[in-house]
């Protein structure tokens, strides 16, 4: 049967057999891509680390008491005791959106069911807009692969798994959409619908942003692409009118959201489009002027504004008349700021992207992104192509450099160099498929079956390996990990019940009113599962007070109590990540700690709070000194002792040697009946499980307030 036989026609569109093999690839991607992101369900049905936990809530609350009341909420919760504009410092679209969708199709499920599983559906619909992205840019053959190398891409998996309820996969849902649509705009020929879609995206453009602030990098490929379309196309009259219309609606859409509003329009983002779509306008305008040499007048007046441009940012942003971007935003620019901020080196997901890590999530899309880019050049230089236009080709080039150069400075962005890997990539075996098999047919024409068949087994092999090799490290291994809330975020791949059943003991048995005191790492899962207020949450809206946090659990004992009564806090609360030894001296378990609890991160506390580490921390940049033990109160909070060190070789010292391992007893040095600052009121089941093993502590310690201090 002809790939083009009509197999159905409804009114006047024909479904032909061409249509039902795209629709059958594109579902298989969708059942690929749901699969793979819903493998952490069988570790537990919860959302999936910190920031799902406060969008849950915030959906919550609009669905409770409507969308103007939102805007008005001061989360009382959040920041003790100053509390959060809510509105003007969250994901505002993520929360919307998601109450919107849950009131069409939550279908009287649980809401926090529903937020579990909608990024699942989200991330897995965004293979189906990348197939339409890349259609635009490379053809339908094109598209089918995007949309399949999309399914299996290990950074686009890590960022959006089951319950994973962030602003990743709605925002780059959102994003990919924008792009789509105004590229298919300014290509489009039916005159009726340039104007819709060139609306929609700058609508979808905002959106997005608010949704995720880190789709802010679409701006960056989109303002370089204005910048080269009057060199590479000559419909300039139609390019002058609808490229300020995608501008002018994304910069008004932004103003209508509080997020956004005018630090959009005159950040980085709306700056950039902004300079290069007046630059798009004035070099057409003298390209038109110019009576001959208008590419070189062209370039010169380019030239002209690349050097002013960053003149006038650096003297704007020296005298406070232009707003400067935040250090997240700055060290996606430039890399060497990684190490500058303790606060945002501490966490993990600001990583700087090491080359092993880019193999492992790129493979062997890096080899055909390579083919790819050489074959666009390669057809760009000799005018061979005759499916992708030469505007096409930049965008496609523009998209896959800038995502790479972006995700350098931090893993979280690896998305963005996936996204330009996939594009290259589709567009280089596309180019590759039709150029070996189209010469091979001349040449052979009697046999080509017989070549096809190596061929397609050949690049079905290629992309095969790395899904399964390493057998650790393959996108089935890393993808299916345990719900954070499971296993505290630990290098443990277990699911407890120690930090779920630590917030109900919370929620039951403190007063409503209280206070809680910990790390800000589990800020949102306090405000929202013990429905307590805190000091401090995962938005690090007030550095300050975390820097103060950090002091305060670093103070002596009394010095510490003091500073936790003026904060007003009630209770306090550690988390200890361990492992018990399947041995025991003198009747006494032994413990290693050392596996992404407090004990882990007390450096960064350090660090954080601008204190000389070799006081608290052995050479080794982890052990504690006796001073971190005797004089710091998270040191008498852990409720453990060292004992004893060790290394590899069975050797032991009872004094710390380099490259020995603390061994720990328990230790309670605030029992609840004692009447030092602290009481511990609360320590979490697997701490007094009887066998080796993980050991998941939670710890909540009562502030006394009876306390008095020793003269």
């Amino acid at each position: 049967m002809n790939s083009n036989s009509t197999l159905i026609s409804i009114g006047q569109f024909d479904l032909k057999l061409n249509h039902l093999l795209i629709i059958s690839i594109l579902a298989l991607s969708f059942s690929i891509s749901f699969l793979l992101r819903s493998q952490a369900a069988g570790f537990g049905f919860e959302l999936h680390e910190f920031d799902p936990f406060f969008n849950f809530r915030a959906t919550e609350y609009v669905l409770d008491n409507g969308f103007d009341a939102y805007f008005e909420w001061n989360d009382a919760l959040s920041w003790y005791p100053y509390g959060r504009d809510v509105s003007n410092t969250s994901q505002v679209v993520l929360h919307f959106t998601t109450a919107i969708t849950y009131s069409i199709f939550g279908g009287g499920s649980e809401l926090y069911d529903f937020t579990i599983v909608f990024p699942v559906v989200i991330g897995s619909l965004t293979g189906v807009v990348l197939f339409a992205l890349v259609r635009v840019i490379g053809g339908t053959t094109a598209g089918l692969f995007s949309a399949l190398l999309f399914s299996i891409s290990l950074p686009i998996l890590l960022r959006g798994p089951i319950g994973w309820f962030k602003s990743e996969p709605l925002g780059l849902f959102f994003g990919l959409l924008a792009v789509y649509l105004l590229l298919s705009g300014i290509n489009s020929k039916n005159k009726k619908i340039i104007v819709p879609k060139l609306v929609g995206a700058g609508i979808l453009t905002t959106l997005s942003i608010s949704a995720w602030g880190g789709t802010q990098f679409f701006i960056v490929p989109i303002a370089i692409f204005f910048l080269a379309l009057p060199f590479i196309r000559t419909d300039h009259k139609f390019l002058i009118w609808t490229i300020p219309l995608y501008t002018i609606v994304s910069l008004l859409t932004s103003l209508g959201l509080e997020r956004t509003s005018i630090s959009f329009v005159f950040g980085l983002g709306g700056l950039s489009l902004i300079f290069s779509t007046l630059f798009l306008i004035s070099c057409i305008l003298i390209q038109l002027k110019s009576s001959k040499n208008k590419t070189r007048n062209g370039l010169l007046f380019l030239i002209g504004i690349l050097v002013l441009v960053p003149i006038i940012f650096v003297i704007g942003s020296d005298n406070q008349l232009l707003p400067t971007p935040s250090h997240r935003y700055m060290n996606a620019i430039n890399p060497f700021l990684t190490t500058t901020d303790p606060l945002a080196d501490s966490v993990s997901e600001h990583a700087t992207t090491t080359l092993t890590q880019s193999f492992l999530f790129h493979s062997v899309l890096m080899i055909f992104s390579g083919i790819g880019i050489w074959l666009i050049i390669k057809n760009m230089q000799d005018g061979t192509s005759n499916f992708i236009k030469n505007d096409m080709y930049v965008f496609a080039l523009i998209l896959g450099m800038i995502g790479v150069y972006v995700s350098s400075t931090f893993v979280r962005l690896e998305v963005f160099a996936s996204i330009g890997v996939i594009i290259l990539a589709s567009l280089g075996l596309t180019i590759l498929s039709r150029e070996f098999l189209k010469n091979y047919n001349s040449e052979k024409k009697s046999h080509p079956k017989m070549f096809k068949l190596p061929y397609v087994a050949g690049i079905i092999l290629l992309l095969v390996i790395p899904m399964i090799f390493p057998l650790d490290g393959n996108i089935f291994a890393v993808s299916n990990a345990p719900p954070t809330i499971l296993n505290g975020g630990s290098t443990f791949r277990v699911a407890t019940t120690d930090w779920l059943d630590s917030l109900e003991w919370i929620k039951n048995n403190t007063p409503k009113d209280a206070v809680i005191a910990s790390w800000w790492d589990y800020g949102y899962w306090i405000s929202t599962m013990a429905e307590r207020a805190t000091l401090a949450d995962n938005s690090t809206l007030n550095t300050k007070l975390i820097q103060n946090i950090a002091n305060m659990l670093l103070q002596h004992p009394d010095e510490a109590w003091k500073t936790l009564n003026e904060m007003e806090a009630d209770y306090v609360l550690v988390f200890v990540a361990g492992e018990r030894l399947t041995i025991d001296v003198n009747g006494q378990p032994l413990y290693v700690l050392r596996n992404g609890g407090d004990e882990s991160k007390k450096q960064w506390f350090m660090r954080i709070a601008g204190l000389p580490l070799n006081q608290y921390l052995h050479n080794d940049g982890s052990s504690g000194t006796s001073y971190f033990w005797n004089e710091t109160l998270l040191g008498k909070m852990f409720p453990f002792t060292p004992v004893i060190y060790v290394n590899g070789n069975g050797q032991q010292s009872e004094t710390y040697q380099p490259g020995f391992t603390p061994v720990y007893v328990k230790d309670i040095k605030f029992p609840i009946d004692g009447n030092g600052p602290l009481k511990l009121v609360y320590a979490s089941p697997s701490f007094n499980v009887e066998k080796g093993g993980p050991m998941l502590g939670v710890f909540v310690y009562e502030v006394n307030k009876d306390y008095v201090l020793e003269n």
